[in-house]
Formats: C-alpha cells, structure tokens, sequence
C-alpha cells in the first residue's frame, strides 16, 4: 500500500519546481529580488484635472429652453401629420386619405398654438456670440413655421401632398438650425 507524500512535502518540491521559472535568464538572484527597473528619476507624471463645469443657465436661457420645448411638442405634431399623410397617399384608399389630410389640416392648429406660445419665450439675446447668431436662426425657423400655419389649416383638406412636401421642406431647415443650436448650447 503506498502512502501519501505529506502536504509540507509536496509544497516543498512545488516551491523547488518553481524556483528556476522566477530567476532570469542567467541570473541566479529571483526577480522578486532585483531592485524595480523603473528606479530611475522620471518626470512625474502630468495631473490631468477635468474641465470647468459648465455655468448654470440665467433664467433667460431656461425660458430659451423651456419655450423651444414647448414649440418641439408642435413640431412632433406636424411630424405626425406629416406621416399620416404619406402613409395614406401610398394606399389606393380615398377614405384614408380624406381622413389623413384632415387630421394634418386640425394638427396644424394645433401645432400653431405650441409654436406660437413656445416662440414668445425664446428670446436668442439669452445668449452670447454664435450660439446667439445659431438661436436667431432657430428662432426664425420657427417663426416661418407659425406664418404657414394659417395656410397649412387651409390647404391641407384640398391638397395634402402638396401641404405634406412643403411641411418636409420647413421641417427640414428647422432641424438643421436646431442640431445647429444644439451644438452650439450643449444639450441639456
């Protein structure tokens, strides 16, 4: 019957084992020995510190902002009847279409009433150099959106397609100088 090695034994031949893994190539002296090879004086390394935070908006920058998310709930609304309009001009449906160029025609007042009440607190002089200049052209985006209102209400029974591109036309520019005022504000 053959009898198990005791457990100091065992340790003992993997310490013995191990030893030649750890020493160098041609040294006898284990690295964990050997003074760091890094001992030579460095520079310190750079202190990296995190920007400014950005100041808190005045109040006149958070009327901006609160009024421009007032005017977007009017352009989601647009958008919508937008797409009710295009998925309803790709059927054969007529009933789909009337049904479609009406909802835009009453989304169109709606939407006015948001545009109008989120333009009147959307003053672009809240803020300074070029993102003023960026939101006097989302200001201006939006106002040429409120002046086709009126005629979007009007048209948008008779001819919705011809409504619908207008509106893609007005949308477009108006995204363009919102992702313009953004960059330009930060996005909060």
């Amino acid at each position: 019957m053959r009898r198990a090695l005791p457990r100091t034994a065992l340790m003992t031949v993997a310490a013995l084992w191990a030893a030649p893994l750890t020493a160098q190539a041609g040294d006898s002296v284990p690295r964990d020995t050997l003074p760091p090879r890094d001992t030579v004086a460095s520079a310190p390394a750079p202190v990296v510190t995190a920007p400014a935070p950005p100041a808190p908006p005045t109040p006149e920058q958070e009327r901006f902002r609160e009024g421009l998310r007032t005017a977007g709930r009017g352009v989601a609304q647009l958008r919508s009847g937008v797409g009710q309009v295009r998925r309803a001009s790709a059927g054969a449906d007529t009933t789909a279409r009337r049904r479609a160029a009406q909802t835009l025609a009453g989304l169109c007042t709606a939407a006015r009433d948001f545009l109008s009440r989120g333009r009147v607190g959307m003053q672009p002089t809240a803020f300074e150099d070029t993102t003023r200049l960026k939101a006097r052209r989302l200001t201006v985006q939006i106002d040429t959106l409120i002046k086709f209102m009126p005629t979007c209400a009007a048209s948008a029974r008779g001819q919705p397609d011809a409504v619908r591109t207008e509106l893609e036309v007005k949308l477009k520019s108006y995204d363009a100088a919102l992702k313009d005022f953004q960059a330009a504000a930060g996005k909060n």
